[in-house]
């Protein structure tokens, strides 16, 4: 009896550990965070040549531009011999355009001239990260440049020190092209989202991915201003400035680059699409704070009022350039619907979200202050979207 019940218990007992070792190597091949997946586990070979000592005067510098979508990043690492001081000491250099769509095969050559420099938060000091404009070889910026035409415009009103303050909304998808957090059987969560936005626990998805993305635009150097989840699940926002000229716009599209490489390590993908699951799912902006000094000074609602107008009187001209290409995919998100004005008509209001310019009602109490355009899309090219904020002002 004695002898039967050992052999049951030691059969029990294997099967145990045959469960568990294959447990055990299923977690390997996909590890999971919350709801975000990781399917490379980072291994002790993978530690063991990240953390090998580098020499003092070996600097990777990582050089990140805009390819010829206009809403891609691309990046390429390459050695310095010191740690540059400015951007003087970074050299410009070159790349294959015919392989980013910024150039013909039988003349390829595309230039990188660095145009802002971060702390690199995934190398960390004394590594970094150069944010790119590109440039054909005789001297004219590629269609996708569009930093270059909004460098131009804001010089122009240099003594107005404009101010700009951006919200970029993303949506976090899974690697199976489905949104994070929504039900794998390709199912929508409740059609009225009342508790994503700023929400926690069940109602949001891919905290994991927004904290590391936080951390890692501080460290940068960027004027990383904050963060929330947005109204659909698996989509946040974060904002940087406001910021003087033309940095709010460089940060971010350093932001958006530094997102898109730590979803790589979550096995995530991050869309900016202005209206990625449909007519009955809210949308993805990237509302625009605007101010100038005249706007911030005493009695400066006057001039907020007479911007307000102006923008409206310019809305079919801004709006064609307010997402990615002309725009067409933002006018899905534009429909009255969601906390969006229609994409036809525009019109200013205090404290109303329907509104393409918004005024906060602090604005109207102090009488001074700035504007929020709630107009660009996700994918809007913020250089884009400055450098026409910039030019209702000249």
């Amino acid at each position: 009896m004695r002898l039967v019940k050992f052999i049951f218990n030691r059969d029990l007992i294997c099967k145990n550990m045959v469960k568990m070792q294959n447990t055990f190597l299923r977690n390997l091949r996909h590890f999971t965070s919350g709801v975000s997946h990781i399917k490379t586990p980072i291994d002790s070979y993978y530690n063991h040549y990240i953390n090998l000592p580098l020499p003092n005067n070996k600097v990777l510098a990582t050089y990140v531009w805009i390819d010829g979508s206009g809403i891609n990043l691309r990046s390429k690492d390459r050695i310095l011999d010191k740690v540059p001081c400015d951007l003087s000491m970074v050299p410009k250099w070159s790349f294959d355009g015919s392989s980013t769509g910024q150039a013909k095969t039988n003349d390829s050559d595309t230039l990188l001239i660095p145009s802002a420099m971060y702390k690199d938060p995934f190398r960390k000091s004394p590594h970094i990260l150069v944010l790119c404009e590109t440039y054909y070889g005789d001297g004219s910026p590629t269609p996708t440049n569009f930093r270059a035409q909004c460098a131009k415009a804001l010089s122009k009103i240099s003594d107005q020190e404009p101010w700009f303050g951006i919200e970029q909304e993303y949506t976090i998808f899974d690697n199976d092209m489905w949104p994070l957090g929504w039900p794998k059987n390709r199912g929508f969560p409740a059609l009225k989202s009342l508790f994503s936005y700023c929400g926690n626990g069940e109602h949001v998805a891919g905290r994991e991915i927004v904290e590391c993305h936080a951390r890692a635009c501080i460290f940068s150097g960027m004027d990383y201003g904050g963060s929330n989840a947005e109204v659909m699940k698996g989509s946040w926002e974060y904002q940087v400035g406001p910021s003087l000229g033309i940095k709010a716009a460089d940060d971010i599209w350093m932001g958006r680059y530094m997102l898109n490489r730590i979803a790589e390590h979550f096995g995530s993908i991050i869309s900016y699409h202005p209206k990625p699951m449909g007519k009955d799912q809210p949308g993805i902006g990237c509302h625009h704070n605007f101010s100038t000094n005249k706007m911030r000074d005493k009695e400066g609602i006057t001039e907020i009022k007479k911007i307000c107008e102006i923008m409206c009187d310019q809305h079919d001209k801004l709006i064609k350039n307010y997402g990615l290409g002309d725009s067409e995919e933002n006018k899905k998100r534009l429909t009255g619907k969601f906390e969006t004005a229609s994409y036809d008509k525009c019109r200013w209001g205090v404290s109303d979200r329907g509104a393409s310019i918004r005024l906060q009602k602090m604005v109207l109490v102090k009488g001074k202050g700035f504007l929020e355009d709630r107009r660009p899309a996700g994918d809007c090219d913020p250089y884009r979207v400055c450098a026409l904020l910039a030019e209702t002002c000249m």
